[in-house]
C-alpha cells in the first residue's frame, strides 16, 4: 500500500506540473518605457530570484488553488470531508481561512538562507486563483488580514508586507506575484452560474456592468500593492486566460479553448502601477505586447539562448505549493539548472513553498545552504554575465562577463565531488587568445595551448579527483 501511495502522489505531482506548464509567447515587443528597460537591464543582471507560493492551502498539502476548479479532475488532488460533493468541498476549502495560523512565520529567516544562497530578487504570491489575499486588501473579507483567520491577531499579520519589508532590507529586488482570475470573487465566478472551467463563468459582453466590477476589483488590489507596500519592483501577473480576445493565440491549445474577452484594461493597470512605481517590470504572462515585459517559461530550461529577456520558474520540489514529505531537488541539479539557465541568457527564479506553521521544510534550507557554498566560491561566473557561443557542449557551459574580457567555462559533475580529466577543451572561437586561465577556488597555477579551434587546458594529476570542488568546477578564461 505504502508503494501505491507514493506512486499516486508522485503521478499527481507530475501531472500537476504538466497541467500548470506555460507557453511562452512567440514574440516579443521592447517596452516603450526607458526607465523599464533599465531596471529590466539591472533584473537580468541579478540571475537568481526565490519564488514562494503560500495560502490556506498549505494546511492540505494539496495543489494551489486547483482543487477548486472544475477541471483536470485528475490532478487536482480534491480532499476533505466534503469532497463528495463540488460545493461542499469549497466551501470547506474556503473554510481553511478559520483556521491558517502560521506562527512560525520569520522572513528574516528566510532571506537570510535565500541572501546566503545567493538570490537577489524574491516574488511572492499576494494572491493565487482561489483568491485568498495574503495581504491586508481592503476589497474583500477572504483574506490573512481578516477577523476570521486566527493569524490576524499577530502583529506581522500582512505577509506580504513583512516579506517584502524585510528582503528589501538586504538590497532584493521585489516582485508581487498577482492572479488575475479570481475564483473568490462573485463577479468572476458569479454564484449565478455554476463554474465550469478556470474562466469566467458568464459572458462578460452580456453582464458588462458585472465584469465592470470585477475590472475594478482587480485593479482597486493592484493599486493597494502599488501604493501601501513600498518599493516594488516587478507585478508578476498569472492567469494568462484573463485577456483580450484579440490576444489569444489559436495555435496554442489552452488559449484557442477561451471562451470569452476577459479583458482588464492593462493600460490602465500598468500606467497606474508605473505612476506610483516608475520602471516597474510589468509581466503579463503569454499576453505579448507592452505588459509582459520578460517572458516565463515554467519548469523548463530553453535548448537555445532567446533573443529577448527571460526567466525559468521552477520549483524546488515537485509542488509550486507546500506538500508534506515533498522530493526536493538535490543542490547538483539545482546549480546544474542555474548553470544551464544563466548560459543561455536567463535567470532562475526557484519556488520554495512554506508550510502551514509558516516555515520552510528543513530540506531547503540545507538545499540553500549548499548552493551558498558553491555560490562563494563560483558566483562570479553567474551575475552580471550574457550568453556566448558555443553556449554549451557536453557538460561544459559558457557564460561571457557583461563587463571586461573574461569567459567562464562552467564543467559540471554528475555527483557532488567533481572529476576532472587529463586536459579540457573549450572550442570558444573569436575571442582572442586566452592570457590567463584558472580554475576558481584552487590556488593552483595552470598550464593551456591556444589553438585554431579553441582553448586546450591542461588539468594537473593532484586537482583530477582530488580538488575539494562540488557540483561544478568553473574555469576563468581572461583573453
Amino acid at each position: 500500500m505504502k508503494k501505491l501511495s507514493l506512486f499516486i502522489t508522485l503521478l499527481f505531482s507530475v501531472l500537476t506540473l504538466m497541467a500548470q506548464q506555460h507557453q511562452m509567447s512567440k514574440s516579443y515587443i521592447v517596452p516603450d518605457d526607458t526607465l523599464v528597460r533599465e531596471k529590466l537591464g539591472q533584473w537580468k543582471n541579478l540571475k537568481f530570484g526565490l519564488f514562494m507560493h503560500w495560502g490556506t492551502y498549505s494546511q492540505w498539502g494539496v495543489v494551489e488553488s486547483w482543487s477548486i476548479c472544475p477541471e483536470d479532475e485528475g490532478w487536482t488532488q480534491r480532499r476533505g470531508p466534503y469532497g463528495a460533493t463540488y460545493n461542499g468541498y469549497v466551501k470547506t476549502y474556503e473554510n481553511l481561512q478559520t483556521t491558517f495560523n502560521p506562527t512560525q512565520f520569520n522572513p528574516e529567516k528566510w532571506v537570510k538562507a535565500a541572501k546566503y544562497a545567493g538570490m537577489k530578487y524574491v516574488v511572492f504570491t499576494t494572491k493565487h486563483h482561489d483568491g485568498f489575499c495574503m495581504f491586508d486588501t481592503k476589497q474583500t473579507d477572504y483574506k490573512i488580514t481578516s477577523s476570521k483567520t486566527p493569524f490576524s491577531s499577530n502583529p506581522r499579520s500582512n505577509v506580504a508586507k513583512e516579506i517584502f519589508n524585510a528582503f528589501r532590507k538586504e538590497n532584493f529586488m521585489i516582485g508581487a506575484y498577482f492572479s488575475k482570475p479570481d475564483w473568490h470573487s462573485e463577479n468572476y465566478w458569479w454564484p449565478y452560474f455554476p463554474p465550469k472551467d478556470r474562466n469566467v463563468n458568464y459572458d462578460p459582453a452580456k453582464y458588462p456592468e458585472r465584469w465592470q466590477k470585477f475590472k475594478d476589483y482587480t485593479y482597486n488590489q493592484i493599486q493597494e500593492l502599488m501604493t501601501g507596500y513600498g518599493k516594488v519592483d516587478i507585478l508578476w501577473l498569472d492567469g494568462g486566460w484573463v485577456r483580450p480576445k484579440s490576444t489569444i493565440d489559436n495555435d496554442v491549445d489552452w488559449q484557442k479553448s477561451i471562451p470569452y474577452d476577459q479583458d482588464i484594461d492593462m493600460p490602465k493597470i500598468a500606467a497606474m502601477g508605473r505612476t506610483n512605481q516608475p520602471g516597474l517590470i510589468v509581466v503579463d504572462r503569454t499576453v505579448t505586447g507592452q505588459y509582459e515585459n520578460y517572458t516565463t517559461p515554467e519548469q523548463t530550461v530553453p535548448d537555445k539562448p532567446l533573443d529577448h529577456p527571460w526567466e525559468s520558474c521552477i520549483t524546488m520540489g515537485n509542488s509550486w505549493s507546500y506538500v508534506p514529505g515533498d522530493h526536493y531537488k538535490s543542490a547538483d541539479q539545482i546549480i546544474s539548472l542555474l548553470v544551464k539557465i544563466v548560459s543561455r541568457g536567463g535567470n532562475l527564479l526557484m519556488n520554495i513553498g512554506p508550510g502551514p506553521d509558516g516555515d520552510w521544510d528543513p530540506v531547503a534550507y540545507d538545499r540553500l545552504k549548499q548552493i551558498g557554498n558553491w555560490m562563494q566560491i563560483n558566483g562570479e561566473g553567474i551575475y552580471n554575465s550574457t550568453s556566448i557561443a558555443p553556449y554549451s557542449e557536453g557538460n561544459i557551459y559558457y557564460t561571457k562577463s557583461d563587463k571586461g574580457n573574461t569567459v567562464y567555462a562552467f564543467v559540471l559533475a554528475d555527483k557532488d565531488a567533481v572529476t576532472l580529466p587529463g586536459q579540457l577543451q573549450f572550442h570558444l572561437t573569436g575571442i582572442g587568445k586566452a592570457k590567463k586561465v584558472s580554475l576558481l577556488g584552487i590556488n593552483h597555477k595552470l598550464k593551456w595551448n591556444n589553438g585554431a579551434d579553441g582553448l586546450a587546458v591542461n588539468i594537473p594529476t593532484e586537482l583530477q579527483t582530488k580538488n575539494g570542488l562540488s557540483q561544478a568546477a568553473v574555469f576563468k578564461i581572461q583573453y
